[in-house]
């Protein structure tokens, strides 16, 4: 019972997988939820329609958004002022739904239909020429949004392996006395 309800939770929230509710995204939010140990107005992308819906599912009352947790804004999306990206790589891994492309040394740039609009990937540019514009189209998808998370998930998962695999295979050619790739 409860993970179907946190799967109802889940599937009212904007899946921007921002943090700004305090927990590492929407679906470890929609479980706080469900569990009753978080409230319901802790998020700022959803704002107050996402709150009166959970509040309908839930049967409790509407609260306003918390603004320990930001505002209600319009949809936003990254935009990177190419002029001033140096390459740097650093706004790449914690793009939630792998929104940013690029590789280090190069210009990056944000696919716009993609992003969320979460904001983590400001704090770690160095020259801070990312910034959040108006979303380019009427609203954000967000099943469109989880998939790309679930994917951005699974590939951070099979990078992990793909690294563990590597360093035991020299580890295994150092052990027999190989050379190392």
């Amino acid at each position: 019972m409860a993970a179907a309800l946190e799967t109802h939770i889940d599937a009212l929230l904007p899946q921007t997988q921002c943090t700004r509710c305090g927990y590492a995204g929407c679906l470890p939010y929609a479980g706080a939820i469900a569990r009753r140990e978080a409230p319901i107005n802790r998020c700022p992308p959803g704002g107050r329609a996402t709150i009166e819906a959970l509040a309908a599912l839930l049967g409790v009352p509407v609260l306003p958004l918390d603004p320990a947790c930001g505002r209600e804004e319009p949809p936003r999306v990254a935009f990177i002022d190419e002029a001033r990206c140096i390459g740097c790589a650093r706004c790449l891994a914690p793009c939630p739904v792998d929104a940013i492309v690029g590789a280090a040394r190069f210009v990056h740039t944000v696919i716009a239909e993609r992003c969320t609009g979460c904001e983590l990937c400001l704090p770690p540019c160095p020259v801070d020429c990312i910034e959040l514009r108006a979303a380019p189209f009427a609203a954000l998808d967000p099943a469109a949004n989880r998939r790309r998370h679930e994917a951005h998930q699974a590939r951070l998962v099979r990078e992990a392996r793909e690294r563990a695999a590597a360093i035991e295979a020299q580890k295994a050619s150092l052990r027999a006395g190989g050379e190392s790739p």
